[in-house]
């Protein structure tokens, strides 16, 4: 039996609770304590140990950082076992990852995220609860602008990413159920919907893929196909060995064999070592994460073309900038990369431009947009955007569990057209034979509480699978939510429950999204 001595020998304070210990266990008091071992609880800012790659490194692996490791010691060493091994774990590892921290924590904010967490080990986290301690790490050059303009900001791989709107000296209430936030959101969607608003999304990982062999990597890497034409727009994943879905890409081909790449916040350096670790010897490419390097801004809504337009010599028009098409223009002599693809299912374009010219660019997108009544607004406004449109998440419905068969994202890959890509075996196996879980996109007669995410799903009292994700739908005035279910009862017509906060509410499959559902004002 194995004692911690902090202080010098302190048994006696321990002395209740290890008879206690040994009553439930007599082999203890029959051994007794044979040494004592001085030595830290380590801890993470997040609480989650390490289990993964190292960043940068091929084929080394970190277990540690336990703060309870007798506890978590056998499912780890079995988890990271599986992933050395096989490639992947049975389980999402993404909360475990190495990478999440390692590339940008400073001792500051390790220490103080620490100690807070200590203190809250035992503690039932509300739902988007943000800890301001360690805080500020990464920051946009107008992160105090909107601050003032009443941003809530959370803290996302050490971005400071405003979520919604507040009036002055207003804080969220943390809930389970609907909290203060839900009628500013309201308004925030309803604006976009109606006339347009402006979000800073800058977070996203960026990287920049060049050379000769660039197109030839990226066909073999994505299920996707790459596309030939320069300026073209696409959606697609990368998968590993086991057809699992390692991330989700969004890919603009620029002239000059140049693809510019966006991926998820937290996946920055994991996206970067995947690209790097399967490089080819003789391939010319060049990788660059230009992450730091280049800002976002998002201008979406009905009203976005006449307030963009006021400030370029681009015609934004649909026959010469359609949807999922991207260029290289001047806004107000700003160079920016203008993608015509958003994920609030409204008309919109990403506007991503060297991040110190990032103030200028705001200051005069808001300045002309006043008249069109321009608003800002948080990732709140978001997820309830892209749940009406039926998109699913990276790190909810994508995760490494699953593959995209399960995920329903058949339209985001062709075996007959391509089939020579990572994971593509695996997946014509997975049509041929089936699945045991689907995806189910659900409205959900919520009440003054929304599904978010883990919540069971029944049918005839049975429990039949999990929610993923889910929000309410401003716009359609609905709850919705996404969820995986057994095969076979991820059918319209099947009557599924889900328990949210303790009542279970009526669940209903949907087979299409619920806001424009032919994608009329994407394509406006």
């Amino acid at each position: 039996m194995l004692g911690f001595r902090w202080n010098g020998l302190e048994v006696d304070r321990l002395e209740e609770h290890l008879n206690k210990g040994m009553d439930r266990i007599p082999e203890f008091r029959d051994v007794g304590i044979k040494k004592i071992i001085c030595g830290p609880i380590t801890h993470t800012p997040d609480d989650n140990f390490f289990a993964g790659p190292a960043p940068g490194l091929k084929n080394f692996w970190m277990l540690c950082a336990a703060s309870v490791g007798i506890a978590q010691g056998g499912g780890a060493g079995k988890y990271l076992a599986q992933w050395i091994t096989y490639g992947d774990a049975d389980i999402n590892m993404l909360e475990f990852e190495p990478r999440r921290y390692l590339s940008w924590v400073n001792k500051n904010y390790a220490i103080e995220k620490c100690k807070d967490q200590y203190r809250r080990m035992y503690v039932t986290a509300l739902p988007n609860e943000s800890i301001e301690v360690g805080r500020p790490i990464k920051k946009t050059p107008i992160y105090k602008k909107l601050k003032d303009l009443g941003a809530i900001y959370l803290d996302s791989y050490g971005w400071e990413k405003p979520c919604w709107f507040a009036k002055p000296g207003m804080r969220e209430q943390y809930s389970f159920k609907r909290s203060n936030a839900f009628t500013y959101v309201q308004k925030e969607c309803e604006n976009i919907q109606n006339n347009v608003g402006i979000l800073d999304l800058s977070t996203f990982a960026k990287y920049e893929i060049s050379g000769d062999d660039s197109e030839t990597f990226l066909n073999r890497l994505c299920a996707n196909t790459i596309p030939k034409k320069d300026e073209s727009i696409i959606l697609t994943h990368m998968l590993n060995e086991k057809g699992r879905i390692q991330s989700e890409l969004t890919i603009t081909r620029l002239p000059n064999n140049l693809f510019y790449v966006l991926s998820s916040t937290a996946s920055e350096i994991r996206d970067l070592d995947w690209f790097n670790h399967h490089l080819n010897k003789d391939e010319k490419i060049k990788i660059k994460n230009i992450t730091q390097d280049y800002g976002v801004l998002v201008i979406v809504g009905p009203k976005s073309r006449t307030t963009l337009s006021q400030l370029t010599s681009e015609n934004l028009n649909n026959n010469n900038f359609p949807w999922l098409k991207g260029k290289e223009i001047l806004i107000n002599k700003i160079p920016v990369r203008a993608l015509r693809i958003n994920y609030m299912g409204e008309l919109g374009w990403e506007l991503h431009h060297p991040i110190k010219y990032m103030e200028s660019l705001y200051d005069t997108i808001c300045e002309v947009g006043k008249k069109e009544n321009i608003i800002n607004f948080g990732t709140y406004a978001v997820n309830s955007m892209r749940m009406e449109k039926a998109y699913r998440g990276w790190g909810s419905e994508l995760t490494g569990e699953i593959s995209l068969v399960e995920a329903g994202m058949d339209r985001f890959f062709n075996l007959n057209k391509k089939n020579n890509f990572i994971g593509s075996k695996i997946l014509k196996e997975k049509l041929q034979s089936g699945v045991d879980i689907k995806i189910v996109y659900l409205e959900v007669d919520a009440v003054d509480a929304d599904a978010r995410g883990n919540e069971p799903v029944y049918y005839k009292n049975q429990i039949i699978g999990v929610v993923t994700s889910g929000s309410y739908g401003f716009r359609v005035k609905k709850s919705l939510a996404f969820a995986y279910v057994k095969s076979d009862l991820a059918t319209v017509g099947t009557e599924l429950d889900i328990e949210i906060q303790g009542k279970k509410r009526r669940a209903t499959i949907l087979t299409s999204p619920v806001y424009d559902p032919k994608n009329k004002k994407l394509v406006a």
